[in-house]
């Protein structure tokens, strides 16, 4: 290790995934640079400012950063350190594909840097079967260093804390990386599990399709009621009442972000599109907002109406607005509504009013996000309310 200047890189490392982890590493006492592309966000952290909402992080920024945690855009950096920590984003193209180019292209463009004695993590979402790939490209090109995949399984916003209360998962090839991962995670996590790297690959996409099935489970019944004229939420209280085996039935409300569907839409491409537990969930999830629409539109004369969506960001409490469904909500009433305002406490666009603003000014009143600044607001009985997450306590008909 003398050898290195850093003990750690994250590639990638100004991202949501990438910099909470960079920070609990150099706070745990390791020597950790960060890799990103990103000029713009290099710079906000180099000035210990979070790019995003992540609670307990920018404290510890400031204290590691220029001491244990450096921050680079030149991926010289690279060379110098002994773990290789991967966290780029895995993105889907048009149809629903994985795209493996972006994970051959980052290795294409550094595979110069590469030492044999480095330990190469793959840490982001992938497809089944990346790390097998990657591991061989690395060969052909004569490249030689272990290779690992350790998903990231961390609540966004809530980084600081898990990293270093869930056991973290280590897919090793031998026994060897096995051992030199499990050194680096135990400095973190409370307990390491061994899988093969195929197997932590999928184990990942489980347990991010497992969460977006219950939520479309949550939608498909909450869209049953409610075309039924029943209360949703009556009946939920009801049979989770001190009832056990309810307590992981789902609430209703918009599933997004940058991670669940596309996951799912991962896993049905795996299977050849076999996966129809998949398939449903994604129609369930993204289709909520053209549930509303159209429950709206039976309702009310909506080329009449002013509607406000309260809440952008695709989960509460965050500043995070990739994928949000908020959006598809928005786009679709501005074709069917007379007017559409939006309002965020995280988020501030052209064109966003208040939160009491937008109360005072629409005759129909959804809840896109239900932040936790919204808890103090009153919204007049006379306004008709959507709000699936029962946030407000009249969740139910509209």
């Amino acid at each position: 290790m003398d050898q290195y200047q850093y003990d750690v890189c994250v590639i990638g490392g100004c991202g949501h995934v990438g910099l909470p982890l960079a920070i609990a590493f150099a706070n745990a006492g390791k020597k950790v640079s960060i890799y990103d592309a990103s000029e713009k966000n290099v710079m906000t952290v180099r000035q210990g400012t979070m790019p995003f909402e992540e609670e307990g992080a920018e404290v510890l920024l400031k204290k590691n950063l220029g001491k244990n945690l450096f921050v680079f855009s030149d991926d010289a950096v690279i060379r110098e350190s002994r773990f290789l920590i991967v966290v780029i984003g895995t993105p889907t193209d048009r149809h629903l594909n994985p795209e493996f180019t972006k994970f051959k292209g980052l290795f294409e463009g550094i595979i110069d840097l590469i030492r044999d004695d480095q330990h190469v993590i793959l840490r982001s979402t992938v497809f089944p079967g990346t790390s097998d790939n990657i591991r061989t490209y690395l060969k052909e090109k004569g490249k030689a260093p272990r290779v690992s995949f350790c998903p990231e399984r961390i609540l966004q916003g809530k980084a600081m804390e898990e990293l270093c209360s869930l056991p973290q998962i280590i897919g090793a090839y031998d026994d060897a990386s096995w051992e030199d991962a499990k050194a680096l995670f135990l400095l973190l996590a409370p307990e390491v599990v061994r899988l093969t790297p195929l197997e932590a690959e999928i184990s990942k996409l489980f347990t991010n399709v497992w969460r977006y099935i219950q939520f479309s489970i949550g939608n498909q019944f909450y869209q049953i009621a409610t075309e039924h004229d029943l209360d949703f939420y009556k009946i939920y209280n009801a049979l989770t009442h001190h009832y056990p085996r309810a307590k992981d039935f789902a609430r209703a409300g918009f599933a997004a972000g940058p991670c669940l569907f596309k996951d799912t839409a991962q896993m049905v491409a795996y299977t050849g599109n076999t996966f129809f537990l998949g398939n449903a969930a994604i129609l369930l999830n993204e289709g909520l907002p053209n549930f509303i629409v159209k429950r709206l539109h039976d309702k009310h004369a909506l080329s009449a109406k002013t509607i406000g969506i309260l809440g952008m960001t695709f989960k509460a409490n965050i500043d995070d607005k990739r994928d949000s469904l908020s959006y598809k909500l928005k786009n679709i009433l501005e074709v069917e509504a007379k007017k559409v305002l939006c309002s965020d406490v995280y988020v501030h666009e052209e064109g966003f009013v208040s939160p009491e603003v937008l109360i005072r000014d629409s005759d129909i009143v959804v809840v896109g996000a239900p932040h936790r600044e919204y808890a103090g607001l009153r919204i007049p009985e006379e306004k008709v309310l959507v709000d699936t997450w029962n946030f407000f306590g009249r969740g139910g008909l509209f």
